[in-house]
């Protein structure tokens, strides 16, 4: 390549400004994009990550990480499937999408999908992602609960996906959104990934999340209290990422270490996969 063409595509590269928060979505992004991941690879990630003029190495991403972000992607695509398969006609809603890529990996030409996010973001997702008939995006803070009236589901059934989004809210402000989510689509269904209290506490001190600056706020030890938060909430499942078929993929020392974490609830509630029906 000679450097006038080298210059005009880094040139062509778009420049971003975003909160600390908002700026963690591309350690998600990082992480789907890297093709040596033997759990998830997505290369939509990577194009993305290719066209924005950032510096992904100084977020250290480790890659422990890396494998953690993509089997907690493939869990979640794989229940977003299923759940299509039960319900063809149905409405998914993303919330903290990020700039994934989960629509276009999952489609199965009927579902109504919609994909929130703040609007910095979603204004980046559309330098990205054509649009859509059956695609909406909603430019929004989840806990302005008034995104909730974009929605039109018309009585079909819900699926709301959160992926690494949760531990970010307060609270307070997590069970306002549950108990508004039931009552705007009574029977929907929630899955999202969540951290134990004590993880919560440490996840500060994570090397990628100390170089954007976003804290963590909410984590849960017995998912059963969220059932407590209104009548009619139940846990479907709570799964475990030593339970991922994929760490055989790995290297015999993660294998070990899996298996390990495996024996103790505390070191496999540090961080899982939640699946309620509300």
């Amino acid at each position: 390549m000679n450097c006038n063409k080298a210059n005009k595509m880094e040139s062509r590269k778009e420049k971003i400004q975003l909160t600390a928060e908002q700026e963690t979505l591309f350690i998600t992004l990082l992480a789907k994009a890297d093709p040596n991941n033997p759990v998830f690879y997505d290369p939509k990630a990577r194009e993305i990550m290719e066209r924005i003029d950032y510096d992904f190495s100084k977020l250290r991403v480790p890659y422990k990480t890396v494998i953690l972000v993509g089997q907690r992607a493939k869990k979640m695509d794989d229940t977003v499937r299923v759940f299509l398969r039960e319900h063809p006609d149905d409405v998914v809603i993303h919330l903290g999408c990020g700039l994934d890529s989960r629509f276009w990996r999952v489609d199965n030409g009927k579902t109504q999908w919609y994909d929130l996010d703040l609007p910095p973001v979603i204004a980046l997702r559309k330098k990205f992602y054509e649009s859509h008939n059956r695609y909406t995006l909603i430019a929004s803070s989840v806990t302005d609960l008034a995104w909730i009236g974009k929605v039109r589901e018309k009585g079909r059934p819900v699926l709301v996906v959160a992926e690494g989004l949760l531990m970010y809210l307060e609270e307070a402000e997590m069970r306002a959104l549950i108990i508004a989510l039931q009552r705007a689509f009574p029977g929907c269904r929630l899955v999202a990934d969540a951290f134990s209290t004590l993880a919560a506490k440490s996840a500060s001190r994570h090397a990628s999340l100390r170089k954007t600056g976003a804290s963590i706020y909410w984590g849960v030890d017995d998912p059963s209290e969220l059932e407590g938060w209104s009548e009619g909430i139940g846990l479907i499942e709570e799964w475990y990422f030593s339970q991922d078929p994929s760490v055989e993929k790995l290297s015999w020392g993660y294998r070990l270490g899996y298996k390990f974490a495996g024996l103790f609830k505390v070191a496999n509630r540090a961080h899982r996969i939640l699946y309620f029906q509300l």
